[in-house]
């Protein structure tokens, strides 16, 4: 019998994911009505979101602190971040960490839960849509984040993930009515979502590479722009566990100087940074090296 981890990739995923097609739809909506209801408040609090939930949530929190445990923090910091990872509606951290953990073991080969190489639309947002691979309880994908299913808040959280997107859409709706919910509920989330969806889908396909690695991974700067650092994707490949992913003076990692300003208020330590040996170039790859301190 095949184990779940077969059972990821675009050939083993049938039918429609009815509850999350609808929700979807029912977010571009809700980002498309918005530019009817033009706010410059509203728009500053979906602003503010955004970078709660990008960065703080799914840039420091889900993926370099708990996906590859590229610091520690106090568990109230980290708590703190997975919460705000809940308000990018990208699923709870056990979901979110498990699938991120297994593109890594299986990127760009079989088994890739959203690899270009089976279509830029399934990369983007297709494999979120179909088949129920992607949608096994925590008894399935504990086997993936044995560090998470360990901790009743990281359980509780991802059970349920959707309520703080609740919460926050009613006090937006008491603060500033129907603009601040369709601005900082709607079109905040759907443009995160694609952000965070480029990531799967972009960096596999365009940009540069500056390391050798088994996959298809780019760095694009715009996708880094939008996502607060996370487009360094090449160099994120080459140095999974690292926790800063610009690693020129010119690539801007918002992440990187979130986690930075934690050190220096004492709250990250244990930071992993890759070690370089070589001049860092564009136009030059350099074998990838798992190296870091």
């Amino acid at each position: 019998m095949a184990t779940p981890l077969l059972m990821y990739g675009r050939k083993h995923q049938t039918g429609i994911n009815t509850i999350t097609a609808i929700a979807m739809t029912g977010f571009h909506i809700g980002a498309v009505a918005a530019f009817f209801y033009i706010d410059v408040g509203a728009m500053i609090a979906a602003l503010i979101l955004y970078y709660a939930a990008g960065m703080l949530g799914i840039g420091m929190g889900y993926h370099r602190l708990l996906t590859h445990r590229g610091y520690k923090t106090p568990k109230w910091v980290e708590y703190f971040l997975t919460f705000c990872g809940t308000l990018a509606l990208e699923g709870g951290p056990i979901f979110w960490v498990a699938t991120h953990r297994i593109h890594h073991q299986k990127s760009d080969q079989e088994g890739d839960p959203h690899t270009p190489r089976e279509g830029t639309w399934w990369a983007h947002m297709g494999w979120i849509l179909f088949g129920q691979g992607l949608h096994h309880d925590a008894s399935v994908l504990a086997r993936y984040v044995p560090d998470l299913s360990r901790d009743r808040f990281h359980v509780w959280l991802s059970s349920w993930h959707w309520v703080s997107n609740v919460v926050v859409g009613l006090g937006l709706l008491a603060f500033g009515g129907i603009p601040y919910v369709l601005w900082g509920v709607f079109f905040r989330t759907t443009v995160g979502l694609h952000a965070t969806w480029l990531v799967n889908s972009a960096t596999h396909k365009w940009g540069s590479r500056r390391f050798q690695t088994r996959d298809d991974s780019t760095n694009n700067w715009w996708v880094a722009l939008l996502t607060f650092g996370e487009g360094w994707h090449n160099n994120h490949h080459a140095h999974p566990t690292s926790a800063r992913h610009g690693l020129a003076w010119y690539e801007l990692d918002q992440n990187w100087i979130g986690i930075r300003a934690l050190q220096i208020l004492g709250l990250a330590w244990d930071i992993k940074v890759a070690k370089i040996k070589q001049p860092l170039t564009e136009d030059v790859v350099m074998p990838a090296d798992e190296a870091v301190a």
